[in-house]
């Protein structure tokens, strides 16, 4: 019982998170609201959210952002090749390092 509410929890996260990024450009608060759903979701049924859901929230503020739209993405040029995310709500700047 509990693995089904499980699954079923984790399934409708992608959904939001699927729908959030499509909504991002044409109606932001839509997206917002769809994401934020989607966290709760994940801390009501206490299931950690997965990684490719989770890189859609800005670490520092938690905000969702969409790649593009609401965030600003570079390439680093240091020897240690990484991408860097900028949130353009509050400005934070993290990096993702790219396996050689």
């Amino acid at each position: 019982m509990k693995q089904a509410k499980r699954k079923i929890a984790l399934e409708r996260m992608y959904v939001l998170i699927n729908n959030a990024v499509s909504n991002a450009s044409s109606n932001p608060d839509l997206a917002q609201r769809q994401a934020g759903l989607a966290r709760k979701i994940s801390t009501h049924y206490r299931i950690k959210m997965p990684y490719e859901l989770r890189i859609n929230f800005c670490k520092q503020c938690k905000n969702f952002i969409a790649p593009g739209i609401n965030s600003r993405i570079r390439l680093g040029r240091t020897p240690l090749k990484a991408v860097r995310i900028t949130c353009n709500f509050c400005e934070h700047t993290y990096r993702k390092v790219i396996a050689h």
